[in-house]
């Protein structure tokens, strides 16, 4: 009977975005966008843009980076060098109707495209504006991380050197605090008639994290850096450890029922008592669980070598702790948590084929909104300003003549064979 009601529309149904950008937080603000119901129109160079073949790609040569981070948008490709190109994408954000009139770029220095340009013809625009550092100069996310201290942080305790982490977070974070400023842009306008001029910085994302998380803080208060704890949970107890077969488990008690219960089913409850009572602690807090870890460490540690993987799991899923077995890309695209998981639907993306593709993490009314597939680079452009400009076929015509506009992928001139 569920399955006959229309799903509600979504957030974002009706609104118009354009986007010109590239690499990970703009792209990925934009797709967020589109998952909420945005109409979201990509605008690239005639040849596609610099991420357009980055890798990952397919043997065939198609970007499974690019396509994962702009699935659900359309997409035009004009000549972005010329007055005629800049004119058209300038329509396009201009003449969208009273829900457009949003652009998102981190393509700073484009007068044209500038908040204070746009502004004189559409007053209400709302302009967000992704820069790499806060003086507006570029940064990247691995730039901007060797900046805030976490390479020293990261990885084994016995390393001396930065390590850098291989998840671009800051570009993440960044992408997701877009799209919440455009949405609040948007509900500002609904509300007042007013539009709205954003910057936002990658290095701030990052400064803020590590300011809102305490590593500043601790700094400034205590005159201490963070030390380097390699797998160890910071403040908490939480290790990796090996099983008797070879895979390895995360393992964290946050609470002292969490500690209680690892203690049992390790058998190590009677030994741990021993040592409360020989150093004066309490494993009941978590600090002191934290200053002793090392000790911890060797007594569970031990348990866990004896146990197989299986025996590992069967006997910590009967109780409270926190725990998961580490797992490769490999692995966990086979498991169930992707294979069975109702965010993921079967895709049929041109240039890959069928593969199962993410939707929005979040659910509204019991439903994740599907993946689309991502554009074939250039394939919207001709109904794109047919149906956003009215512009007729001769029109069109006229500017692919003109060498303005373009349809088709850029692979058909672009290609990195897959190593």
């Amino acid at each position: 009977m569920t399955d006959r009601i229309a799903p509600t529309p979504l957030p974002l149904a009706g609104v118009r975005v354009v986007e010109l950008s590239s690499f990970v937080a703009a792209p990925l603000c934009g797709m967020t966008l589109a998952q909420l119901g945005a109409e979201v129109i990509r605008v690239d160079p005639l040849r596609g843009g610099p991420d357009f073949d980055r890798w990952p790609v397919t043997r065939e040569g198609t970007s499974i980076y690019w396509t994962g981070l702009n699935k659900g948008k359309r997409s035009v490709t004009v000549d972005l060098k010329s007055t005629a190109g800049h004119d058209l994408v300038r329509r396009l954000i201009v003449e969208s109707g009273p829900s457009g009139g949003i652009v998102l770029t981190n393509t700073a220095g484009r007068e044209w495209l500038s908040y204070d340009s746009l502004v004189r013809e559409r007053p209400d625009v709302i302009h967000l504006e992704i820069h790499g550092r806060a003086d507006r100069s570029t940064g990247v996310d691995y730039t901007v991380n060797a900046a805030t201290g976490f390479p020293y942080v990261t990885g084994p305790v016995t390393h001396a050197g930065p390590v850098n982490h291989a998840l671009p977070v800051w570009d993440v974070t960044c992408g997701l605090y877009a799209a919440l400023a455009l949405v609040s842009a948007i509900r500002r306008r609904d509300a007042t008639g007013e539009g709205t001029a954003a910057t936002l910085a990658l290095e701030n994302v990052a400064l803020a994290t590590a300011g809102n998380l305490g590593f500043l803080t601790e700094a400034q208060v205590n005159g201490t850096s963070r030390e380097r704890i390699g797998n160890d949970v910071y403040g908490q107890y939480g290790h990796d450890f090996e099983s008797g077969d070879g895979n390895r488990f995360m393992v964290v008690a946050l609470t002292a029922r969490h500690f209680r219960d690892l203690a049992d089913v390790t058998g190590t409850s009677g030994t741990i008592a021993g040592i409360e009572e020989s150093l004066g602690v309490d494993f009941d807090l978590e600090a002191d669980r934290y200053r002793y870890r090392q000790v911890l460490h060797g007594l569970f540690g031990d348990w866990f070598a004896r146990h197989t993987t299986a025996e590992v799991t069967t006997a910590l899923q009967a109780t409270s702790v926190l725990f998961e077995r580490y797992r490769s890309f490999a692995e966990l695209a086979s498991d169930e948590r992707v294979t069975a998981n109702p965010m993921f639907r079967t895709l049929d993306q041109p240039g890959i084929g069928e593969y199962l593709a993410t939707g929005l993490p979040v659910a509204f009314d019991g439903r994740h909104p599907a993946a689309a597939p991502a554009p074939i680079g250039g394939g919207d452009t001709f109904a794109v300003l047919a149906e956003r400009l009215g512009l007729s076929d001769n029109d069109i015509a006229a500017l692919g003549d003109a060498g303005t506009v373009r349809t088709g992928s850029p692979h058909s001139t672009r290609r990195q064979d897959h190593p």
